[in-house]
């Protein structure tokens, strides 16, 4: 009997009519330019699709909210030679301190379903054990939106060739960062593969009271504050920081929704650098509310676990010129709402590609 995977969020987190969900995401692939310019590190364009793409990272929010953006990312793949498909996404409703498979065989999209790679998950269980590979339960893996949010795109960009290629969802836990070197190196020799692709599941940050973190950066002084409760701030202090942003508003305060850019792209900086140690150490200083930071954070020990340090410097340095060398850059960022006042919230999305 074929284990189906439902279409869980299809009708509320995006439209359950195959023939319009096709068309929207057509449109939102559309809107992408052809020489896409890049914004992290800025200065270059690239052209689409990017040759030799390995992985790219997309938000995973309604699509009404981030199609948009993730379009960027999608956009950027050549998938000539991609037979099997890695999706990574963070767990939101199930803690996990591992990663977790999918033991279904199917995915099921609005526009049809995508075949899951069985033999591929049974690899991974039989060369470093079921207990670092667990399967999740089907409540735990249809419950989850980080995964789901990305077949509509999956299934569109592959519609002509969907029958050639496998899935491998990989729900990703609460790791620290020594597991996620871990998984990083056990998911290397796949990333190293130009049959496959990795699709890295994450929103950025989620600012203001309902998500508990309202951080803030004074654009003279450079120092971040809490507008608002969160769990190391008391009431009090978060009262006066608010206070003293009203009472600034009026003189050229930075508005929030920049300090909130600027937080993202200090991020999206590390993340540029494939440097799992800088890019946990940013959240460490910053606790930024990024929610795939462990997928995202499994996919640069992956690469740090196939090239050096000082490789990795090099092609920074060499820019685009070092053709041979992993090269991530993010094509675009958004922002749900732009939050004006400590009483507003919102999230942010980002797209970015990793070639070589």
């Amino acid at each position: 009997m074929v284990r189906v995977r439902e279409a869980s969020h299809a009708g509320s987190w995006y439209t359950a009519d195959g023939a319009q969900l096709g068309g929207e995401l057509q449109d939102w692939l559309n809107d992408v330019p052809d020489a896409i310019p890049e914004i992290e590190p800025a200065g270059s364009r690239c052209q689409a699709p990017v040759t030799g793409v390995r992985a790219i990272i997309g938000p995973h929010a309604g699509l009404s909210y981030s199609g948009a953006t993730a379009a960027y990312a999608y956009r950027c793949i050549d998938v000539t030679k991609v037979r099997r498909v890695f999706l990574l996404g963070p767990s939101h409703h199930v803690y996990l301190e591992k990663c977790a498979v999918s033991a279904c065989d199917e995915y099921e999209t609005p526009m049809g379903n995508i075949r899951v790679d069985r033999d591929t998950i049974d690899e991974l269980r039989s060369k470093w054990g079921p207990d670092a590979w667990q399967f999740m339960s089907t409540r735990a893996d249809e419950d989850e939106h980080s995964l789901e949010m990305h077949l509509p795109f999956i299934y569109k960009i592959f519609e002509a060739s969907v029958d050639r290629i496998r899935l491998v969802p990989i729900m990703v836990g609460n790791l620290r960062l020594e597991k996620e070197r871990q998984y990083g190196e056990m998911l290397a020799p796949y990333l190293a593969d130009e049959k496959n692709l990795f699709v890295i599941s994450s929103d950025f940050c989620h600012w203001g009271s309902r998500f508990r973190f309202t951080l803030y950066r004074d654009e003279d002084t450079q120092a971040f504050v809490h507008l608002g409760t969160t769990r190391s701030t008391t009431a009090t202090a978060a009262s006066a920081a608010s206070a003293a942003f009203a009472a600034s508003a009026g003189a050229a305060a930075q508005p929030i929704w920049k300090s909130i850019r600027d937080l993202d792209w200090m991020g999206m900086r590390e993340i540029a650098r494939l440097d799992h140690r800088a890019f946990a150490r940013y959240l460490e200083e910053t606790d930024n509310t990024i929610c795939g930071r462990h997928p995202i954070g499994v996919l640069l020990a992956a690469v740090n676990s196939l090239y050096s340090r000082d490789q990795l410097d090099a092609a920074l340095a060499a820019g685009s010129a070092a053709s041979d060398a992993p090269r991530l850059r993010f094509v675009k960022y958004d922002q749900s709402s732009k939050v004006l006042s400590p009483r507003d919230s919102s999230v942010s999305y980002a797209s970015a590609y990793l070639c070589w």
